[in-house]
């Protein structure tokens, strides 16, 4: 397993606990998607194991090593990136000044990196004069994925990629995610666009009040008739 969520317990404020007992495993070189209904915990979750959220007890281990609680500065030399789904972005600086600032610190290799990333994405690599903030809400998404590729994660958090996004545009990002894999990138996605995450995911956690409530393979979820009217009908187990 590239990463190992185990009985975790985190919140926001120690006595008021949003996760408790949460397990995961993201396997290496998959997709792993985490849906559920609002509130369940789902974006605590990757920001519990970024550690932008303390965890009060279990452990977060990436690559059977104990990382609970890392600083944000360490993250890098962990071999992990997080993508928020907001604010990902410096808007009022060009593509290619947003992409060199992440690479600043890459000595030798920075323009040989920089010159793959814009190979990997050319929309951006056409329109590296401008702006980001003039980026689509699509292409601002792929930006944000090609900036924390810059540090060569084996682990990239992402939360909720194709949140507000018309529906081509929202399948080409999730498309996108779907590729990272073909690198090897392990990736522990959160999603509110169910149907279109459960396509391109590999496997699948289901997430109500703060705990584990189904897993499983995300083309078996997908196709459970009682998954199906729970959670991807709009429905919600009692007491969730």
């Amino acid at each position: 397993m590239a990463l190992q969520v185990r009985n975790i317990t985190a919140g926001y404020v120690p006595e008021l606990a949003i996760l408790r007992g949460m397990n995961l495993d993201a396997r290496r070189g998959q997709v792993t998607v985490i849906i559920g209904p609002n509130g369940a915990g789902k974006s605590t979750l990757i920001k519990a194991v970024a550690g932008l959220v303390p965890v009060s007890a279990g452990k977060v281990l990436l690559d059977a090593r104990d990382i609970t609680n890392p600083r944000t500065d360490q993250m890098g030399q962990l071999g992990m990136a997080y993508v928020p789904q907001t604010d990902n972005i410096f808007r009022s600086l060009t593509i290619r000044q947003n992409l060199e600032l992440v690479l600043r610190q890459a000595g030798s290799e920075r323009a040989s990196r920089l010159n793959a990333l814009f190979q990997q994405f050319p929309p951006l690599a056409e329109k590296q004069k401008e702006k980001a903030g003039s980026l689509s809400g699509g292409q601002r998404q792929f930006l944000a994925v090609a900036m924390a590729l810059a540090i060569r994660p084996s682990v990239m958090l992402m939360d909720e990629p194709s949140a507000g996004l018309a529906p081509k545009a929202a399948e080409e990002v999730l498309g996108m995610v779907r590729a990272l894999t073909d690198d090897g990138v392990t990736v522990v996605l959160v999603e509110q666009n169910v149907r279109q995450a459960l396509r391109v995911a590999d496997y699948c956690y289901i997430l109500a009040d703060g705990q584990n409530q189904v897993d499983g393979p995300a083309k078996a979820l997908m196709n459970d008739p009682v998954v199906g009217e729970i959670y991807l009908g709009g429905k919600r187990m009692a007491g969730s």
